[in-house]
């Protein structure tokens, strides 16, 4: 049998017991000492001689992204939802998990990223996914001191820099015209039996600046009717990784009116639980189908909150009022989701002329 018990050095040494003799290993962490644990017993019942070697296998990347999650786990310093997500699906992509680290080439790694690049990964996706990939690497070589191919990584890089498959991410300034919001909310009006309330989704992600995946974590519990506020939880923030919970106004000077738009949903949904109870990503596809339909170019749902920040500032709000509903924290940031129009600066400078001069 196995003990496992933590030491005055904050390590955990774990001992196992076989036929009247020990072995025993200590280690950084709890969930390692807990993984050798179970590989010794695994050997017993095989007839195999239990062993202080390194029970962590590291024969693929996939194994090393593995180890990299579960210990960050351990030591309260879980991946957040997006580098999560990523590294799973790096663990399972055939060019990359499934490899042996001893063959993880630069070939390979180039490989990989002309493949991403044909599947629609842009320039600041595949920079991402080399810089997870990065982290495991730094990760297993700084902890448990394995060989890596790090040199073949940093080489692959470049080579995918020189190609313009790696870079950083391109600003979008694009923003529906008028005409496409209308047509799109008429798309989806006019389809009763559509699930997904999209025209009032829409709405809100206009009315309120929010991201997807927000849109669909907030909760009619979270609603303040008398405020006209909301709490979004674990909001995105470049610097408060583990949470970043806010409350934001629910205003009507987009054009649309948040606060009716969640009272109009209470009809559609339960009173309990998410306001908005839907896929984020069934979201996203319901809206790029109608784009592809109504032969609207180059329009992503993100786009919205773009709009959303953009029709703020054109309704005369100062940068401090509009980062109270985007979240953003500095205005380089809310800046870069800021398009004003240039109808809108023309009528405003044509106001100012017809004001006269001192006003």
């Amino acid at each position: 049998m196995a003990t496992i018990v933590k030491l005055p050095s904050g390590n955990w040494r774990a001992q196992f017991r076989y036929h009247g003799k020990s072995v025993s290993k200590t280690f950084r962490l709890k969930s390692l000492a807990e993984r050798w644990a179970t590989e010794q017993h695994g050997r017993a019942d095989r007839g195999e001689t239990p062993t202080t070697r390194d029970s962590v296998k590291t024969d693929t990347v996939g194994q090393l992204i593995q180890t990299h999650l579960d210990d960050m786990a351990e030591v309260g310093k879980a991946a957040q939802r997006s580098k999560e997500h990523a590294l799973l699906r790096l663990q399972d992509d055939r060019d990359v998990g499934k490899v042996r680290v001893a063959h993880f080439t630069r070939e390979r790694v180039i490989e990989f990223g002309r493949r991403r690049a044909k599947e629609g990964a842009g320039p600041s996706t595949l920079s991402g996914d080399l810089g997870f990939i990065k982290t495991v690497f730094e990760h297993a070589s700084a902890v448990y001191g394995h060989k890596v191919p790090t040199d073949d990584l940093r080489l692959a890089r470049i080579a995918l820099m020189r190609l313009g498959l790696v870079g950083s991410s391109v600003e979008r300034d694009r923003r529906p015209t008028q005409d496409e919001l209308n047509r799109l909310l008429a798309f989806f009006r006019f389809r009763p039996r559509t699930l997904i309330p999209m025209e009032r989704i829409i709405k809100f992600a206009v009315a309120t600046a929010m991201r997807q995946e927000e849109i669909t974590r907030i909760l009619f519990d979270d609603f303040n009717d008398e405020a006209a506020t909301v709490l979004i939880r674990q909001r995105k923030h470049p610097r408060a990784k583990a949470t970043n919970d806010q409350v934001i106004p629910l205003v009507a000077d987009t054009g649309f009116d948040a606060v009716a738009l969640i009272k109009e949903q209470r009809e559609w949904a339960s009173s309990q639980g998410a306001i908005f109870p839907y896929c984020s990503r069934s979201m996203g596809a319901a809206f790029r189908r109608a784009c592809l339909e109504l032969q609207i170019e180059d329009l992503h749902f993100h786009d919205l909150r773009h709009e959303g920040i953009s029709r703020l500032f054109e309704a005369d709000w100062d940068i401090p009022q509009v980062a109270s509903v985007s979240g953003h924290k500095d205005w380089k940031m809310l800046q870069r989701y800021t398009h004003l129009r240039p109808s809108y600066i023309a009528s405003r400078s044509k106001q100012r002329r017809t004001a006269g001069p001192g006003t």
